[in-house]
This record gives structure tokens, C-alpha cells and sequence, in this order.
């Protein structure tokens, strides 16, 4: 399995895209920079009324399938 990590922080506003029936996956930049497409429903469960922020930790399986996807601090 493969761990990445990213810092978000994304206003309220900027999450409301998160929830577009065209908008299913989105990319993120992990912190040494690597490019990953995760699907929207996995951050939906962590926007708050101040948008998303965060340290995240995301492990995924050697078929490139999301295995966790969780808030770190």
C-alpha cells in the first residue's frame, strides 16, 4: 500500500463544487508533489461551515483503490 499526504484548505464556497453531479473526482497534490485524482465523496465527510482544512492522510491498495482516507490534524 501506498501513503500520501496533503495540507487542504479550501473555503466553504470552493467546497460547494465538491457536491456537482459533474464534479466527481477532483486532484490533489500530495505533499512530495505527486499528482493523484481522488473522487469528491471521500473529502465531502470533512467539510465543516469553514470549508475544508486540514492535514489528510490518503492510503491506497496496489490496485490504486482508496483503502483510507482520513483527517491527521
Amino acid at each position: 500500500m501506498r501513503t500520501y499526504y496533503f495540507n487542504l484548505n479550501a473555503s466553504y464556497e470552493m467546497c460547494e463544487k465538491l457536491y456537482l453531479t459533474t464534479n466527481n473526482a477532483v486532484i490533489l497534490y500530495s505533499e512530495n508533489g505527486e499528482r493523484i485524482q481522488l473522487p469528491t465523496f471521500n473529502l465531502r465527510p470533512f467539510v465543516t461551515r469553514l470549508g475544508l482544512n486540514g492535514r489528510f492522510r490518503l492510503i491506497i491498495t496496489p490496485e490504486n483503490k482508496v483503502f483510507s482516507f482520513e483527517k491527521v490534524t
